[in-house]
């Protein structure tokens, strides 16, 4: 049975994070097995581990949600936030979500209790593809577009090329390979414009299609086997059925 650290173990029963499992584990809120926890013990999924008296139990089926996020909704699983997403929806197994969308992005989000193809999607050696319909205030030129899809300086540092696509006079699609916090709000400052709305319509293989705000469903088998696919891992969990 493979090991982990406690206070990486907490953090994936996403009970808290790994900084905070130490002090809980300080104060001896953890016990292992009946005995008092300490930091730096290594356990796996088959110990008995409590916390404030509860034990914790590995989730066993692997769940794979796609909502729509309106505006004004926090992506944080952490119940000290007001409007946290995970707080609000009615789904019954404890997820998190992939990928942060800040406040006033609207779109596709993804929401799942599977930390192995959570890594894969946000850790920065992996490129991903994921799409954005863009509205700015004013009609945006030919210029200030293809300037956005090779590269602008965000951050102190280049963007990587992107697809972009008019769509109407102000109204463009974006696909990124790469994830800075408020890139393309950074991008379109850049380049001389402002965003109105942004929304994200596609993560891979999976799209927003025509869910309404706050509507989530489950993934398919075929999204999840196609996403699996593409990301080089092996699918070793149930499917929905």
């Amino acid at each position: 049975m493979e090991q982990m650290r406690l206070q990486k173990y907490l953090s994936q029963a996403w009970i808290c994070s790994r900084r905070k499992a130490e002090d809980y584990i300080t104060r001896w809120l953890v016990t292992v097995d009946w005995e008092v926890a300490q930091i730096g013990m290594k356990v796996s999924w088959d110990e008995k581990i409590i916390f404030l008296e509860k034990a914790i139990t590995e989730q066993k089926k692997q769940v794979y949600y796609k909502i729509n996020k309106p505006r004004g909704i926090e992506t944080t699983c952490a119940s000290n936030w007001e409007n946290a997403i995970v707080d609000i929806i009615d789904i019954k197994e404890r997820v998190f979500p992939i990928w942060r969308l800040d406040k006033e992005t609207t779109g596709l989000l993804l929401l799942t209790n599977d930390w192995r193809l959570a890594n894969y999607l946000m850790h920065p050696r992996y490129e991903h593809s994921k799409e954005y319909v863009v509205e700015v205030f004013w009609p945006i030129t030919d210029e200030a577009l293809n300037k956005m899809a090779h590269w602008v300086k965000v951050l102190w540092s280049q963007t990587k090329n992107a697809e972009v696509k008019r769509l109407s006079s102000g109204t463009f699609s974006i696909v990124l390979t790469e994830w800075r916090n408020r890139q393309i709000r950074r991008m379109v400052e850049s380049v001389g414009f402002q965003v109105k709305k942004l929304k994200r319509v596609r993560v891979e293989n999976i799209e927003l299609w025509n869910l309404d705000f706050w509507e989530y469903k489950h993934l398919n088998n075929k999204e999840i086997e196609q996403l699996f696919t593409i990301l080089k891992i092996d699918q070793v969990w149930l499917l929905n059925s």
